[in-house]
């Protein structure tokens, strides 16, 4: 078997590609190594700014302080909630929608793109949005939250590309073995759909489990708070005793590194088991026929 000789220019490029790619892995890692070293670093540590990769002065007391409150618990479940019902309820009409703008025949297609990409530059504003969601009753509840938040037409755009270059000839045969055009989307188009479909599920997963403000705004009673909103609240008490001077080991700094670990880690958690569809996901979406 034989095998083609590397150029010289050809090996200077592999290293050099190979030397800047680690490059940017470094730069991209480093402010998370050091959020979680501050995290674990006691206060002096952090104040004298001894703290860069390695925890100094090793404390857990913020930790404990979040973690043995019932409220944080609580909310973290919500969080949980939140995010796994609006995420089903998003895919599912982001799914269905996107499918049924891919259809070059359908009647009022231009129209119906149209309504989604005003959307994107224009809304109603924060005031009517309120109203609207007061007067429909959706205020305190997790409703709130998911409806005006259902489809995001960014994802939708993507998925109707990709359903857009979707092989006609297996929907086709699907028809003819006596499928009926729901039965070809549930049965034929979303399980050769994976790779997008992880993809949308990670873009919302992040988005609804990040997103604090519509439940701030929506919701006053705490025990609905998703964990954001509690952490948020914290960081904000931490800052004020700090500005007045209150010795306090939970100092503003300490507790910001602790709540954003502790609000990123299960997304890096989930995130290695959709990763190998992820860039797969997003290529497929932007190929145009």
């Amino acid at each position: 078997m034989r095998t083609i000789k590397e150029t010289t220019g050809y090996k200077v490029f592999k290293y050099a590609n190979g030397a800047f790619l680690a490059l940017v892995c470094v730069v991209t890692l480093y402010p998370f190594v050091n959020l979680v070293a501050k995290a674990f670093s006691s206060e002096g540590a952090i104040a004298a700014g001894q703290v860069n990769l390695i925890p100094r002065g090793f404390n857990i007391t913020t930790f404990a302080a979040v973690m043995s409150d019932d409220m944080f618990w609580i909310n973290y479940r919500n969080t949980v909630v939140y995010t796994v019902v609006a995420t089903v309820i998003a895919m599912a009409m982001t799914t269905t929608f996107a499918y049924a703008l891919a259809k070059k025949h359908l009647k009022g297609r231009s129209f119906f793109v149209g309504i989604a990409v005003f959307t994107m530059f224009f809304s109603g504003g924060l005031i009517p949005n309120y109203l609207l969601i007061n007067s429909l009753g959706f205020k305190n509840s997790i409703w709130a939250i998911v409806i005006p938040n259902a489809i995001s037409v960014f994802n939708l755009l993507i998925m109707k590309s990709f359903f857009e270059n979707f092989p006609p000839d297996l929907e086709e045969a699907a028809s003819i073995d006596g499928l009926s055009t729901y039965g070809v989307f549930a049965r034929i188009v979303l399980p050769l759909s994976k790779a997008v479909l992880a993809t949308m599920v990670l873009f919302y997963a992040v988005s609804f489990w990040n997103s604090w403000f519509a439940a701030f705004l929506y919701m006053d009673k705490a025990e609905l708070y998703p964990v954001t909103i509690y952490l948020r609240n914290l960081l904000a008490a931490a800052t004020s005793m700090e500005d007045m001077g209150t010795d306090n080991v939970q100092i503003a700094s300490n507790v910001q590194a602790v709540t954003m670990v502790l609000t990123v880690l299960p997304i890096i958690c989930v995130y290695p088991f959709i990763q190998r569809y992820f860039v797969s996901g997003v290529m497929l979406g932007s190929v145009k026929g």
